[in-house]
């Protein structure tokens, strides 16, 4: 075997620090950008913030028509300018079926954070009610070990005699009656219901405790205690016959359990708050939708020009190279920042421009969009759309959305023309919020309507788009009222 040497010329793309921290900026939500601002800051003393900010309402306004900048994370752009380095009680708990996108959060005024409820866990709520109840030591004990096995739902998830195991290692002279009565006490703790340990008895504890002169109260917990079968499957003709009550008769019945909690659980928040800060606001000014730029993204970073004088000055060797390291930093971050909101606004406009129709009309009018398609008007890489568009939130009048929200397939239609998935869930939603609920739609008779408008989609594309929305079948959204 021969050993020699060969010269060979190519070209080689070599991921820079610079270009990695291009990437990484523009990928950042604007909370995690607001960290990576404040952490620079922090670290580089050559790097300031101006003080004076502005409100929301001050941004940076740009227009698409202005905004002439090249791929924010190119390659030859950093050449140029910078050197090189994620079941019953569903039956019975109604889906709340709104025009709203639920890839939206709900938005009130101009509050443009959204805000979970309490984080009050269902555990801290009963051991507060627990403390404020004359237990003796050992009934506290009891009632400790049966909100420990209490899941978010409100659910017991053990048996009383599992619960008497695991005390008697300490209380030997406990009896299972003793477990039971603590239980019967947490089960009317707030909310009622809880601790139940199964659906029929969560309701039961409900309906026992209305007054007895509810109407329909001793009715409908004969319902549970003989029916619950059939009413968990909403055979209802079956429940007429064998029950003896009239069709009227079991439709207030039924408005009655459907007015109680099977979840009693669901009405404690017990997950942090969530905060969704927009990266972009959509308005319409005299007749044009206009995008701007959160403030947040662009905090007016400079550089600190009293110690990048000091290079200037008689300083030591070390302290010049420290100097000039930070300075190029500095440098470096803000190119890095302002590419990237050139970037995110570029994109935005490009979206918005596209989408006009769901700005004005809502879901139903959103237009088909693939990554590439923004990617090709925008002259940038596919890769480049993915990531400025992921956990990016564009603020508009119909509520807070993530700027993936705008992208769906296509579906064809008679007419030649294209149908958004998102537009095709619109009209599921609008077609069963109209529904007869005595006679609910049914995925085949949802394929038919929407053939009659030209749009063709196949049964299990209909299922799949409903159980998405949150839209239960047919079968479970039946009623009698």
């Amino acid at each position: 075997m021969k050993q020699g040497l060969q010269l060979k010329m190519g070209q080689q793309l070599a991921m820079t620090p610079q270009l990695q921290q291009a990437i990484k900026l523009l990928q950042l939500s604007t909370l995690d950008l607001q960290q990576e601002i404040q952490n620079a800051l922090d670290s580089n003393p050559l790097l300031e913030q101006d003080d004076q900010t502005g409100t929301e309402e001050s941004v940076k306004e740009a227009d698409s028509s202005q905004l002439d900048t090249s791929d924010a994370i190119s390659q030859q752009e950093f050449s140029d300018d910078l050197p090189a380095e994620k079941e019953w009680e569903e039956s019975y708990t109604s889906t709340p079926i709104t025009g709203t996108s639920s890839n939206a959060v709900a938005y009130d005024g101009e509050d443009t954070v959204y805000q979970g409820e309490s984080s009050t866990s269902l555990q801290d709520h009963l051991l507060w009610q627990m403390q404020l109840t004359p237990f003796t030591e050992t009934d506290q004990v009891i009632a400790m070990a049966i909100i420990d096995s209490i899941d978010d739902s409100g659910y017991l998830t053990t048996d009383c005699e599992s619960i008497l195991d695991s005390l008697k290692v300490d209380l030997e002279e406990l009896e299972l009656d003793e477990v039971e009565v603590v239980l019967k006490r947490i089960q009317h703790f707030d909310p009622l219901g809880v601790a139940a340990r199964s659906t029929q008895e969560c309701l039961q504890i409900q309906l026992r405790q209305l007054p007895a002169t509810t109407p329909w109260r001793d009715e409908a917990i004969l319902i549970l205690e003989q029916y619950m079968d059939l009413l968990g499957n909403r055979d209802y003709r079956t429940l007429a016959r064998k029950s003896k009550f009239k069709e009227t008769q079991l439709a207030e019945i039924m408005r009655l359990i459907q007015s109680l909690e099977p979840r009693p659980g669901n009405g404690i928040e017990t997950s942090e708050a969530q905060y969704i800060v927009p990266d972009v606001y959509v308005k319409k000014i005299n007749g044009q939708w206009r995008v701007s730029l959160n403030q947040d993204c662009d905090p007016n970073l400079s550089i600190n020009k009293q110690y990048a004088d000091l290079c200037k000055g008689t300083i030591s060797k070390t302290d010049s190279q420290f100097i000039k390291g930070h300075l190029q930093e500095a440098k470096w971050f803000i190119k890095s920042l302002e590419s990237r909101n050139e970037t995110l606004l570029k994109v935005s406009n490009c979206i918005v421009q596209q989408q006009q129709a769901f700005f004005e009309y809502g879901d139903e009018a959103m237009k088909p969009m693939v990554l590439n398609d923004v990617a090709f008007e925008v002259e940038m890489h596919e890769s480049t759309i993915s990531r400025v568009t992921t956990q990016k939130f564009m603020h508009t009048p119909r509520g807070i959305y993530e700027l993936k929200f705008f992208f769906s397939s296509h579906v064809a239609t008679d007419g030649g023309g294209e149908c958004s998935s998102t537009a095709i869930r619109a009209l599921i939603k609008k077609l069963v919020a109209a529904e007869l609920t005595t006679k609910p739609l049914s995925d085949n008779k949802i394929t038919q309507l929407l053939e009659e408008q030209g749009i063709q989609v196949a049964r299990r594309t209909i299922a799949k788009y409903r159980e998405s929305l949150g839209i239960p079948p047919s079968n479970q959204r039946k009623q009698l009222l």
